[in-house]
């Protein structure tokens, strides 16, 4: 058993898979390839969930470029069922504490 799947269940597909195969459907669907994958998470229907990081605005310098990270649902076979933008940020952006 897994702290992230209480009922001990094994993942169908590994998380490599996922990160790809969520990386490869959202850039189908927005024409835009990924930058990364910042985040990863097995859900407890079986699921995933990823938050992907893509290039929206390329700009000069690269430093105020825009980005946004999109949350990407998947299913237990690894397919796309919901993604949506979640946030917008310049690449030169960084984190600050709440």
């Amino acid at each position: 058993m897994t702290s992230s799947d209480p009922a001990g269940r094994r993942p169908k597909i590994k998380a490599a898979s996922v990160m790809r195969s969520a990386a490869d459907q959202l850039a189908e669907l927005l024409g835009r390839p990924p930058e990364s994958v910042s985040a990863l998470r097995h859900t407890e229907d079986g699921g995933w969930e990823a938050d992907v990081e893509v290039l929206e605005v390329e700009r000069i310098p690269d430093t105020t470029s825009v980005l946004a990270s999109y949350r990407v649902t998947l299913d237990e076979e690894g397919d796309l069922v919901e993604y949506r933008r979640t946030r917008r940020y310049t690449r030169g952006q960084i984190d600050r504490p709440n």
